[in-house]
C-alpha cells in the first residue's frame, strides 16, 4: 500500500507531521478496530428517490455478499460519497442525474452507511464533531471566531491536515474489497477518493466541493476537479498550504476546471424556470421564497427573523414560503413555538414523499400561496426536496456552501465557516446570487430589495442563462466524461 502522508504532490512532510499522522491512525485503530481481514462484498439495494430520478442503485457493504459481480463494468460509474451535512449528497446526486442522462448506469457508495466497518465508524465520529461545531457556531460569535473560522479557513488548508487524513483513509479502503476495480468513481468528498485509492480503484474523479482550496480535498493518484477557475489557480500552486513556503505545483494532469456540480434536470430547464420567474413578477404573484436548512441543522434564528419578516407580505399576497427543514422537524416545531401564528398559516408536506412530488411538480404551472413546510426523516428525501423545490421558486436563501453554485437566484445567508465566504463571492460575480449578508439586518435589507424591485430578480435570471450559454453550469457532466475517458 503506497503511503501519501510523507510526501504529497512532491512536498515532503515534516518527520513530526507524520509522526502526528501516524499517531492519530493508531488511535483510530485502537478505538474503532481495523476491519482489513474482513470478507467485505457488495449488495446491490434498489432506492425510492434516487432510482425513479436518475436510475441509481444503493451499493452496500456486507460481508460475503457477492453482487461486485453484476455491477455494470462496460456502462457503471460509481458516485462515491459520505453524508456529512447535505452537501455532498446533493453533489452526488449532479453526478448520479448527469451520469444517467449521459446514458451510463450510476452507483450510489456512501461511506458513511454501513455502521459495522471500520471505515464508517471513523467517518461518524468526524460528522458528528463536524455537525456540533456548525451549530455552535451559529450560536457563539466568540468561537465562530476565536475557533470555528480559523479551523475551516486555515486549518484544513494545509498539506500537514492531508497527511493525517491519508493516514485515516488507509482504515477505510477494506469497503472497496468486493467492488470491481475498473469501474469508474467520482467521489464527492475526499476521503472516498483517498479510500478508494487505497482500495485498489483505477479511475478515480475526486469532485472538489469548495471555491476556496484546502489540502483538506487532496487525493493524490486521483484527478481533480473544481467548479471556479479560482480553485483551479489556487490548486495548481497549493496556495498557502504551506503557509508562506512556496510549494511543488500539482502535476498538469491531476486538475481539470469542469464548472459548476448540477443535476441535468436542473441544468434542462433553465430557460424555462427563469421564464417562469420573470412571469411572476410581472403578474405580481406571490413571489417564492425558498429556505432550506442543512444537514448540520444550523442557522435556526436566522430562519425564525427571514419567517417573521415574510409572514405579514404573505397575508398581503406579496410572497410566498417555502421550508425545507430536511430532516430536522424539531427546527420547525421551535419555530412554530417562537412564531405562534406560523402553524395557523403553513401547510405541513410530512413523511409523504408522494405528496412532495406531487407539490413540487404542480407549482411549475400551478398557482402557491402561504407558507409550505416540508420534513422528511428519509436523508434522500430530505436532500432532494431541495432539488425539487428550487425550480419552482423564485429565490434560494441558503449559506454560501454547495448551494451557492446552484443556477436558482440566491440570496446568501450568513456563512457556517471561512471558507464559504468564497462560494459567495464567486456568486455574486458570475451574477446569479447576493453578497453574503453577515447579519440578519442585512438579509432582510435584501429580502426588501427582492420583493420591491422587480428587475433586480430578471437580472439575475438572465445571468444564469447567460451562465448556462458559457458551460458554466456543466461540470457534472464533464466530471462524468473525464472518469469515463480515464476508463478509454
Amino acid at each position: 500500500m503506497t503511503d501519501r502522508s510523507k510526501n504529497i504532490f512532491g512536498n515532503a512532510m515534516p518527520e513530526k507531521v507524520v509522526r502526528k499522522a501516524q499517531k492519530t491512525k493508531a488511535k483510530n485503530v485502537k478505538k474503532y478496530g481495523d476491519d482489513y481481514q474482513r470478507p467485505y462484498g457488495i449488495t446491490l439495494r434498489e432506492n425510492h428517490v434516487l432510482g425513479p430520478a436518475m436510475n441509481t442503485a444503493e451499493m452496500v457493504v456486507e460481508e460475503l455478499a457477492g453482487d461486485g459481480e453484476k455491477m455494470d463494468r462496460e456502462k457503471g460509474i460509481i458516485v462515491g460519497n459520505i453524508r456529512m451535512g447535505f452537501g455532498h449528497y446533493r453533489i452526488s446526486m449532479a453526478i448520479a442525474s448527469a451520469a444517467n442522462a449521459l446514458g451510463y448506469t450510476p452507483y450510489w457508495m456512501d461511506l458513511n452507511s454501513w455502521p459495522q466497518t471500520t471505515c464508517t465508524k471513523v467517518i461518524s465520529s468526524q460528522n458528528d464533531l463536524y455537525s456540533m461545531g456548525s451549530r455552535l457556531s451559529g450560536k457563539s460569535k466568540v468561537f465562530n471566531k476565536v475557533f470555528w473560522e480559523p479551523l475551516n479557513y486555515e486549518g484544513f488548508r494545509q498539506l500537514s491536515y492531508n497527511a493525517s487524513d491519508q493516514k485515516n483513509a488507509q482504515l477505510m479502503a477494506p469497503v472497496f474489497k468486493g467492488v470491481p476495480k475498473d469501474i469508474p468513481l467520482i467521489a464527492t468528498h475526499v476521503w472516498p477518493a483517498q479510500a478508494a485509492l487505497y482500495g485498489g480503484m483505477e479511475h478515480v474523479v475526486n469532485a472538489i466541493p469548495d471555491n476556496w482550496p484546502m489540502a483538506l480535498h487532496l487525493a493524490e493518484g486521483s484527478l481533480h476537479v473544481v467548479q471556479t477557475h479560482q480553485a483551479y489557480q489556487g490548486y495548481l500552486i497549493l496556495n498557502g498550504m504551506e503557509k508562506k513556503q512556496v510549494c511543488q505545483p500539482m502535476p498538469e494532469d491531476s486538475l481539470k476546471y469542469v464548472g459548476h456540480y448540477i443535476d441535468h434536470e436542473l441544468v434542462e430547464n433553465i430557460e424555462a424556470d427563469c421564464a417562469a420567474r420573470r412571469a411572476r413578477r410581472d403578474s405580481g404573484a406571490p413571489m417564492r421564497f425558498l429556505l432550506t436548512i442543512g444537514g448540520a441543522g444550523a442557522q435556526k434564528e436566522i430562519f425564525a427573523a427571514v419567517l417573521k419578516y415574510l409572514l405579514p407580505r404573505v397575508k398581503e399576497g406579496k410572497a410566498a414560503i417555502y421550508v425545507n427543514v430536511g430532516d430536522y422537524k424539531n427546527v420547525w416545531e421551535e419555530l412554530c413555538k417562537e412564531i405562534p401564528e406560523l402553524a395557523g398559516l403553513s401547510t405541513e408536506h410530512f413523511g409523504n414523499w408522494e405528496d412532495t412530488l406531487s407539490f413540487a411538480q404542480g407549482a411549475l404551472h400551478g398557482d402557491v400561496e402561504g407558507v409550505h413546510a416540508f420534513w422528511h426523516e428519509d436523508i434522500f428525501e430530505a436532500v432532494y426536496a431541495t432539488n425539487l423545490l428550487m425550480r419552482s421558486c423564485d429565490v434560494l436563501l441558503t449559506k454560501p456552501s454547495e448551494l451557492a453554485f446552484y443556477p436558482v437566484p440566491k440570496l446568501f445567508l450568513p456563512r457556517v465557516g471561512g471558507h464559504e465566504r468564497w462560494g459567495a463571492i464567486h456568486s455574486a460575480e458570475i451574477g446569479d446570487g447576493t453578497l453574503e449578508c453577515t447579519d440578519i439586518p442585512h438579509v432582510i435589507q435584501m429580502l426588501r430589495i427582492f420583493l420591491e424591485r422587480k428587475q433586480y430578480l430578471k437580472d439575475m435570471c438572465t445571468a444564469i442563462e447567460q451562465n448556462k450559454k458559457s458551460g458554466i453550469y456543466n461540470g457534472a457532466y464533464e466530471a462524468v466524461k473525464l472518469a469515463v475517458a480515464m476508463k478509454k
